[in-house]
């Protein structure tokens, strides 16, 4: 199957609200950062699921502990059981986003890369849009 099928079908799979909300991130996210764009099905080399499914948006190379490297997305999207997670890969610091765009965002978990929420009604988009571009500048 086709990346953008595969997209297009993960998307459509979520039930309203949450279907209309994920297809204006995805939207808005392509404007952002138009280059390479991937799919992950959320399963390991023996078809288990090990995570949600997410969409994947930009490149960059991770670097593990041991000194192994790996190609992946700087900026992730993902439906969860409560609502919608955006995931910014690269931060160093675990602590930047919950400090900088935290109290701004709105009803949102932030962790060190990862900001959650409910319903795109329930934060500032304003603020996400920033806090995206922020992840894609630490990933050039």
């Amino acid at each position: 199957m086709n990346l953008d099928l595969q997209i297009a079908d993960y998307i459509a799979s979520q039930p309203e609200p949450k279907r209309s909300e994920m297809q204006a991130l995805h939207d808005m996210i392509q404007k952002i950062v138009p280059s390479k764009l991937r799919f992950l099905d959320g399963k390991n080399a023996e078809n288990k699921t090990v995570s949600n499914p997410n969409i994947g948006y930009g490149s960059q190379t991770m670097k593990y502990a041991g000194g192994k490297t790996r190609e992946f997305y700087q900026i992730g999207l993902s439906a969860n059981t409560t609502g919608i997670s955006v995931y910014i890969m690269g931060i160093e610091d675990k602590k930047y986003l919950a400090e900088t765009y935290g109290a701004k965002l709105g009803k949102a978990s932030v962790s060190g890369y990862c900001i959650k929420f409910k319903t795109l009604k329930d934060i500032d988009i304003d603020t996400l849009e920033a806090a995206i571009r922020y992840g894609i500048g630490q990933g050039q």
